[in-house]
């Protein structure tokens, strides 16, 4: 049993680092300090607690992670200091070394991370706790809101694929899940707490259902039944997992939203086949058909990576020609870094910075005509869009079933409700349709 009188009255600050799957996570752990009597320290005040949740993802998250520690050690002097995610998993012992680390904590341990703070003495020395990859076995639980309209629901960890430029396995191991019935209270519990829109996070989602016997088709469909949540949407699904029944289910489902984000991650059959992908450029291609096919207006985003080893000029123009044909809808551009203890170092041909800069601009550009075109076809129309707070005196925005952002003027009634709203011409930034809300 923890003593959880030394946290009374005490504070805390989070610092997270990379994807949706690690801020739903650092909100948990928040909800645990919480519950043991922490609070979140106010803008300006000293904590005594700091938690930083790791990525390390490329060598630049890798940096990114230690500047966020250094910058957080200094602010809150004194703090009792917990790193934890991804890069505290990989290298626990050079977090360990950095000045003012109290505790790493892996994987394994971030669920539990109230019975390694103690008193909250601070430590002459960091300590590492850590399970090694392949022991990795516990799922822990998350479904939180943090401080936006959505929740995220923690369905799935892990990934078996072990694709060559990637650390992610060895980061947050084997592929594991809760059960269908854990996940359908969890999205109760978020509809009691108001919640309108739940996104699906993991590493690998669609391969949910290994540690349970259950599947990821009979995973969506249960949550389809959950009365209050009105929206849904799947952050990411591997093509090779996206079924043409997962996808059939969402054009016709009460709560799925037609909002699709896939990983290609090339457009070049020999350079998905050098990173150990489980698909070619024809099943891609494919989906987004069947998607469009059933679901003309949906919205899909695609996971690519520029200037991975072995990507030739040649290879790269392949991807580029094969993406630009793509219906697809907005690009998220990565330029390859290279990782320890990946495969991919054993691939000879390699892309300068330079190269990898232009190629990645090349597709930026090419994202936004595809994104652009998408919202200039939808203007005019009169749709549902569920609005997010903002503040005061900048005008509130939200998102479309089909995730078009619409910027409307500043209502603090609107805060968490679906309007309907005619969607106007582009903002200034063109990043937003100017709207008006029918009544």
């Amino acid at each position: 049993m923890i003593d959880t009188t030394v946290f009374q009255n005490k504070t805390a600050v989070y610092y997270t680092l990379g994807c949706k799957l690690n801020f739903s996570e650092t909100s948990t752990i928040g909800k645990i300090l919480r519950e043991a009597g922490v609070r979140t320290a106010r803008k300006g005040e000293k904590a005594d607690i700091c938690v930083v949740n790791t990525c390390s993802v490329t060598e630049m998250a890798d940096k990114k992670c230690r500047q966020a520690i250094h910058r957080l050690v200094k602010q809150h002097p004194g703090a009792f200091v917990v790193v934890t995610g991804c890069y505290a998993q990989l290298k626990p012992g050079d977090v360990a070394k950095i000045d003012g680390v109290d505790v790493v904590l892996g994987a394994e341990q971030k669920g539990e991370l109230l019975q390694y703070l103690g008193d909250l003495q601070k430590h002459e020395k960091g300590e590492a706790i850590t399970t090694t990859t392949k022991d990795i076995r516990s799922f822990s639980p998350s479904c939180s809101r943090g401080d936006r309209t959505r929740f995220f629901l923690k369905v799935q960890d892990g990934c078996d694929y072990f694709c060559s430029y990637c650390t992610i396995p060895f980061a947050r191991g084997r592929s594991r899940n809760g059960t269908i019935a854990s996940m359908v209270e969890q999205a109760r519990q978020a509809a009691a707490e108001g919640g309108k829109e739940i996104v699906l996070t993991g590493v690998n989602i669609g391969d949910f259902g290994k540690t349970t016997g259950e599947s990821f088709f009979d995973l969506v469909k249960a949550l389809d039944q959950v009365k209050g949540i009105e929206r849904y949407r799947i952050s990411s699904i591997e093509p090779n997992l996206l079924t043409d029944a997962i996808i059939e289910f969402v054009s016709h489902s009460r709560s799925f939203m037609p909002h699709f984000h896939i990983p290609l991650q090339s457009g070049c059959d020999e350079v998905l086949q050098l990173m150990r992908r489980r698909y070619d450029t024809a099943l891609f291609a494919s989906k987004v058909r069947k998607i469009k096919e059933v679901m003309p207006d949906a919205f899909i985003g695609v996971d690519v990576i520029v200037g991975t080893r072995g990507e030739t000029p040649e290879y790269f123009e392949q991807a580029y020609q094969f993406i630009d044909g793509l219906d697809v809808t907005q690009l998220h551009v990565f330029s390859y870094s290279e990782r320890p203890g990946t495969q991919a170092l054993k691939i000879e041909y390699v892309v300068s910075p330079e190269e990898k800069h232009q190629r990645s601009q090349r597709l930026l550009t090419l994202s936004d005509q595809k994104t652009q075109a998408f919202y200039a076809r939808h203007i005019g129309q009169v749709m549902p869009v569920l609005m997010e707070k903002s503040k005061t005196g900048v005008p509130m925005h939200g998102f479309t079933e089909n995730y078009i952002r619409v910027e409307v003027e500043n209502d603090d009634s609107l805060d968490n409700r679906v309007v309907n709203v005619r969607l106007g011409d582009f903002n200034e930034e063109r990043t937003a349709l100017k709207s008006t809300i029918l009544i």
